[in-house]
């Protein structure tokens, strides 16, 4: 069979894949292995795979394709969020482009036209996937929204609201006006903006005074219901039981007093819009005010707007301004920093609204979720920095609002058959409703007709934080074989940014529903950033298209571009350079198995520095591995990476290679070459996960193998022991290597010519890679003696003293000159260092490394000066 110059990327991708695909390598069964299980963070259903689903699927596929190697029966299961808010936004666009509004639509058409939406864009992100090589078992891909995963929604729900855990409640929820839906707190983004803060006039009733109120809202005084000052302000003091006017509306509204008025910001007394902030809504209880709720769905003013009725909040707030500055009601506007809420899917300001909506109780499921990460470490968190953010977030954890008012999504199974707010009954069916709606009126003449469920659909956090239970059938069916050989899962792999909206949140219901974890570890990724330290996105325009990526440097350079930079939870500084180093890799070890396959092989007598360089290889392989576990264990696969990469290029292609090749035209030992193809293949089989189109492509042009010798199903090395000395010999051998090779390219002495080398052994080196030395220093002659060489060049490897006898091809003359100029500044250097280290005031303010760096220096500038002085004494 004969090798391609090149590897082909783009032609081994599909080829490869496809046979793994033939050869149903990705499925898994419940079997006698232990289950290795990774659950996909279930990406948006119409959204396309961007520079954070590389990075966080190919560190998944690593994991996967790993465990796959060690034996375990590996499950990667795959799926799609329905991604309620965000699909929905789109679907209603689409509509709206074609002239139909989703109001003029039932609930079924409008959802005929989201399966059609999901059909046409869904799934693509999951195509995209299998491109970079992901290894999931697609033939269990699950969505949000598949019958199963909403009937353990549903049935989760109910579940929930039978235990006293969900009730519904009128509280006042944050409001996303685009989506025209409420949000949890999670969704809510807060941003610093510039705005202004108003002085508005409030004149008192009955006299001609006026009180002053700063505010950063002016289009809110139309549900204004008190103005609110502290009991303890002296300034205000004598409006106590008096009552004020709203500007424009003319509202009269008492003044009422409350020390949470802060006296020192704006003018020292506040207004209070029950309907429209949290904390007056707490006053307006207090104090039994009026609550006017002003807007309409779309933050637009409804009729307590008078004038402004159907004009949108912002314009109302300039506008607004405007007359009361003509009326004489605003002191002065400043400029003024404050937070703003903002809706995380839609970026919609947010607006607090007083709302009936269902609610879960969170405090008792908060706790084993506390303890299992925080105390007996049940679950763990990589990096564990996030530890106190879970902590922080989990101990001050508000009631989730997990209703939406949203067509797309599991609707809420909750139905109404009465007026009243408590006229409803909780069931998985309209037939169990109906029954339970008999029981609770005593009226059995009551009809499924007389029932309304409930129009809102629930949180998708509410469907995705049953993922890991719902994708095996925990949920509806927890004795299934699936469920109790699958799970818990293993690993999960995803961003800090979703810690609480879905990672926490499986680990509520973990415990709730099991009462075990959902998984072992929480492998936190970074986010993926430009050079510049900007996130990257479509509307900066610093994202590359990632596909276009593996089109020009193949999916494996991406991956080893991404991951070599991937520390856990550290972002990365993404450069297109990083892919292209991972090319280069790639190459690289293409050409050393060409190399290899290119050599001819003869049952001859293997040679000594051939048996060496296994022994020391093999060694080498051993220490990687154990390197290797530990980085793995720790979750730094980016360490893990950078491990192989230097036994690849350096151990491998650059000393191992080189100490076994043959003479020129000569052909290799048997022994020696069978030795090689099996290190080549231990070195595919680390790299496999990382980069397994290459590993596959180079493992089945080495032999002819069945689809069970494939490399995807390769048996991952062994770890044994292995001697340390050996390796520790070895470095100290490729120092005398590395200083024979730069007195032959300083003195242009050929590497063609042979050379005799001398040493004085002081280190008591060991002997064991001297024909080793001999081979690549191409030296005749390597002799141990006790005197000094005269008319020699010399070298030192830390004690030991090494003697090249000077050949006729020397300019004896110019290379003294040259020695006693690097003499001269060798000796300046160290006069400096030690300028430093005889200064008391450098020596007891500098860092101790610093110091220590400082007597190194000095140490290794005593070594060069010792060595050039015996090399001109020598030539001398």
């Amino acid at each position: 069979m004969s090798i391609p110059a090149q590897f082909n990327a783009k032609e081994a991708e599909q080829k490869w894949y496809n046979y793994w695909m033939e050869n149903d390598y990705f499925s898994s069964k419940p079997d006698h292995r232990t289950p290795y299980t990774i659950v996909i963070p279930p990406p948006n259903v119409t959204g396309v795979l961007h520079m954070g689903h590389m990075l966080n699927n190919t560190i998944q596929d690593v994991l996967i394709r790993r465990a796959r190697l060690k034996g375990f029966n590996a499950c990667w299961v795959p799926g799609t969020d329905h991604a309620s808010i965000a699909t929905e936004a789109k679907v209603v666009a689409k509509l709206k482009s074609e002239g139909i509004n989703k109001s003029d639509l039932t609930r079924e058409e409008f959802l005929k036209h989201a399966y059609d939406w999901t059909d046409k864009y869904g799934g693509t992100i999951l195509e995209q996937l299998k491109q970079l090589g992901c290894s999931c078992d697609w033939s269990r891909t699950k969505f949000t929204m598949d019958e199963d995963m909403s009937a353990s929604v549903i049935k989760s729900f109910v579940d929930l609201y039978k235990k006293g855990m969900i009730y519904r409640g009128y509280r006042m929820v944050n409001w996303d006006p685009e989506a025209k839906t409420t949000l949890s707190d999670e969704e809510v983004i807060f941003e610093e903006r510039q705005g202004k803060l108003y002085y508005i006039k409030y004149q008192i009733e009955g006299s001609e005074e006026f009180l002053t109120v700063a505010t950063t809202r002016p289009e809110t005084i139309f549900g204004d219901s008190a103005i609110c000052i502290n009991p303890n302000d002296e300034r205000f003091t004598h409006l106590k039981g008096k009552k004020a006017i709203v500007p424009i509306c003319g509202r009269v509204v008492p003044i009422i007093e409350d020390d949470y008025v802060d006296v020192e910001f704006g003018t020292g007394c506040l207004k209070v819009t029950p309907a429209h902030d949290v904390n007056d809504k707490e006053l307006g209880n207090k104090n039994n005010l009026e609550i006017i709720g002003i807007f309409n769905e779309d933050a637009s003013l409804n009729s307590y707007g008078l004038h402004y009725q159907g004009k949108d909040r912002f314009v109302v707030r300039d506008e607004a301004a405007k007359e009361l500055e003509a009326l004489g009601a605003l002191a002065k506007v400043e400029n003024h920093i404050n937070k703003v809420g903002t809706s995380e899917r839609t970026k919609a300001v947010i607006e607090p609204r007083l709302s009936d909506q269902w609610f879960l109780k969170m405090d008792t499921l908060a706790k084993p979720a506390l303890k299992a990460v925080l105390e007996t470490e049940e679950i763990k968190l990589y990096p564990n920095r996030y530890n106190n953010t879970y902590r922080h977030w989990l101990e001050n954890i508000r009631d989730w609002n997990i209703s939406r008012q949203l067509w797309w999504g599991q609707q809420i199974p909750a139905y109404f058959f009465g007026d009243g707010k408590e006229d409803f009954v909780v069931a998985e069916t309209i037939e169990e409703a109906l029954k339970l709606a008999q029981e609770k009126t005593s009226n059995y003449q009551l009809q499924a007709s007389d029932l309304r469920q409930d129009a809102d659909a629930l949180d998708t956090w509410f469907s995705s934080w049953l993922w890991p239970i719902a994708v095996f059938g925990g949920i509806l069916d927890p004795e299934n074989e699936d469920f109790k050989y699958y799970y818990p899962t293993n690993d999960l792999v995803t961003g800090p940014d979703i810690l609480f909206f879905w990672v926490a949140r499986m680990i509520f219901a973990g415990y709730e529903y099991t009462g075990k974890k959902p998984f072992n570890n929480v492998y936190l990724t970074g986010l993926v950033r430009d050079k510049q330290r900007r996130k990257m996105s479509k509307s900066l325009g610093n994202s590359p298209e990632p596909l276009q990526l593996i089109e020009k440097f193949g999916a494996d350079g991406v991956r080893v571009g991404l991951l070599l930079s991937a520390s856990a939870g550290n972002d990365i500084m993404f450069d297109e350079e990083l892919c292209n180093n991972g090319k280069s890799f790639a190459n690289k070890i293409w050409n050393a198995f060409r190399l290899i396959k290119g050599w001819e092989v003869a049952e001859i007598v293997q040679p000594e520095s051939s048996k060496v360089a296994i022994e020391w290889y093999e060694a080498k392989l051993q220490k990687t591995l154990l390197e290797i576990e530990d980085h793995f264990e720790k979750y730094r696969l980016s360490d893990a990476l950078m491990s192989i990469y230097k036994l690849v290029w350096d151990d491998f292609c650059s000393w191992f290679l080189e100490m076994i090749k043959p003479a020129y035209q000569q052909p290799i030992d048997k022994a020696t070459f069978d030795k090689a193809i099996e290190m080549l293949e231990a070195n595919l089989k680390l790299l496999h996960p990382f980069m397994p189109f290459l590993t596959e492509e180079i493992w089945q042009y080495i032999a002819e193998r069945t689809p069970k010798q494939a490399l995807i199903v390769a048996e991952y090395p062994v770890m044994t022991s292995f001697d340390e000395k050996l390796i520790a010999d070895f470095e100290f051998a490729s120092e005398v290597i590395a200083g024979i090779r730069t007195i032959r390219k300083e003195k242009n002495i050929s590497f063609k010519d042979t050379i005799d080398v001398m040493v004085i052994n002081n280190e008591n080196s060991s002997t064991h890679f001297d024909s080793i030395i001999l081979k690549l220093g191409n030296v005749v002659v390597l002799e141990y003696i006790s005197e000094a060489i005269e008319g020699a060049l010399t070298f030192r490897v830390k004690a030991n003293e090494y003697f090249i006898p000077v050949s006729g091809t020397i300019d004896v003359a110019a290379e003294i000159e040259k020695l006693k100029e690097e003499l001269k500044y060798t000796q300046g250097f160290l006069r400096s260092v030690q300028g430093k280290l005889s200064n008391e005031k450098f020596v007891s303010g500098a860092p101790p490394q610093v110091i220590d760096n400082e007597r190194k220096k000095e140490a290794d500038a005593l070594s060069k000066i010792a060595t050039i002085e015996q090399s001109l004494k020598s030539l001398r």
